[in-house]
């Protein structure tokens, strides 16, 4: 029933603003809204949208970039692959805040210092971004996202340009990312995973405004210089319009972080390694599951980088060490006239994990460090591999 209410007050909305013929008044108030980060993943970066307030024409809607729908066929098919359609929608501001009140979220309001042809410019903008041949969009997590889409119009009704601070700290985009999903936590393991080489290029200020509260702090100190006329202030004025509570963050108990977790593996193939080195016989169902898991791993690297659309997954050298033949070795193991064959790919396995250690030392990519136990594991099990097996294929041989 909430929904079924929210849909029929948006529709009022979208119909009393076309009932207006696309005008605001000289007094509207037009504003970037931010909302800070949720708890669910699809909430951890924020939010920011535009909000444009015209007592003299009774509105006030919410434009909002960030509208998706989980029940889209293969939804999650297409959001890995980057193929995610977005929709501008436009909400009633009473219907868009409670939302984030409810979620815990804080929403700050940056009144932008815009005269009047620009206010009207961006409206007819948004507007004309509006019409049903224009509303969705193909979704970019870093380029094209809820956060360059208002910023980029809203530059682009300017009647002069933005210069913004010069003190902009430069981080990577997976330092940017970073800081917003934790250090031991397995979302940050996941994605230091499928990120590649370019996530480790400096993001420029223009760039770095996808986190919508970059934007925000960049937009706060920033100055509009006229084509005609002076500099003033891109923003006049600051507000909260949502506070968010404090709550105490519950913690992760640290047995169950990826680096714990790598380092029990660790700790388990080690002794299972000694143990095999004293009875001379290879323990198959664990590495059965040490290769299998790292091979679907690589399978999943593999797909992202020649198929998906996203441009941080592309060049990743995980694919070094989350090798996808590593299945290979799942079946091998169980194959008694195959051995000769994984004796000779484990060897060119150890090349290739040695080759991952090596790039990594030199920081070609970011690798995170719970990884580093695997890789060691993985290096440990193929060597022993290659050790104990080395001379029955000799005296088989002979």
């Amino acid at each position: 029933m909430k929904k079924v209410f929210l849909v029929i007050s948006i529709f009022l909305c979208v119909m009393n603003v076309k009932a207006q013929q696309v005008s605001i008044s000289d007094s509207a108030v037009v504003s970037l809204l931010t909302c800070s980060p949720g708890e669910e993943v699809y909430s951890k970066f924020g939010h920011t949208a535009i909000r444009i307030a015209d007592r003299r024409n009774n509105i006030d809607v919410v434009f909002n970039y960030g509208i998706f729908s989980f029940e889209t066929s293969n939804f999650y098919y297409k959001f890995i692959k980057g193929e995610t359609d977005y929709q501008l929608g436009i909400y009633d501001t009473r219907n868009f805040l409670p939302e984030y009140a409810q979620r815990n979220s804080m929403v700050v309001e940056q009144v932008l210092n815009l005269s009047p042809a620009e206010k009207r410019d961006l409206f007819n903008l948004l507007m004309q971004n509006y019409l049903p041949e224009n509303r969705t969009y193909r979704y970019n997590f870093i380029f094209d996202n809820c956060a360059t889409r208002p910023r980029d119009k809203i530059l682009a009704s300017l009647h002069g340009y933005v210069k913004f601070q010069e003190n902009y700290e430069s981080k990577t985009f997976r330092q940017l990312v970073g800081s917003y999903v934790g250090n031991d936590t397995w979302l940050k393991f996941g994605i230091d995973l499928v990120f590649g080489i370019r996530a480790d290029r400096i993001a420029t200020e223009s760039e770095s405004m996808f986190l919508p509260e970059v934007l925000m702090g960049e937009f706060q100190t920033a100055q509009i210089t006229a084509r005609v006329g002076g500099t003033k202030k891109l923003i006049s004025e600051r507000r909260i319009l949502v506070q968010k509570i404090d709550t105490k963050e519950e913690s992760t108990f640290w047995l169950f972080k990826p680096m714990a977790f790598s380092m029990i593996l660790l700790i388990i193939g080690s002794a299972i390694t000694f143990w095999d080195t004293k009875r001379k016989y290879y323990y198959r169902p664990f590495d059965a599951f040490l290769f299998g898991l790292t091979g679907v791993a690589g399978l999943i690297i593999a797909y992202l980088m020649f198929f998906s659309l996203h441009p941080l997954v592309k060049s990743n050298l995980n694919i070094l060490w989350l090798n996808p033949l590593s299945l290979l070795i799942v079946s091998l193991l169980w194959v008694r006239r195959l051995r000769v064959a994984l004796f000779f790919y484990q060897i060119i396995n150890v090349v290739f994990l040695l080759a991952a250690l090596f790039t990594f030392a030199i920081s070609v990519q970011s690798i995170n460090i719970a990884a580093y136990p695997i890789i060691v594991l993985l290096l440990m099990r193929s060597v022993s591999w290659i050790s104990l097996s080395r001379k029955k294929i000799y005296r088989r041989r002979r």
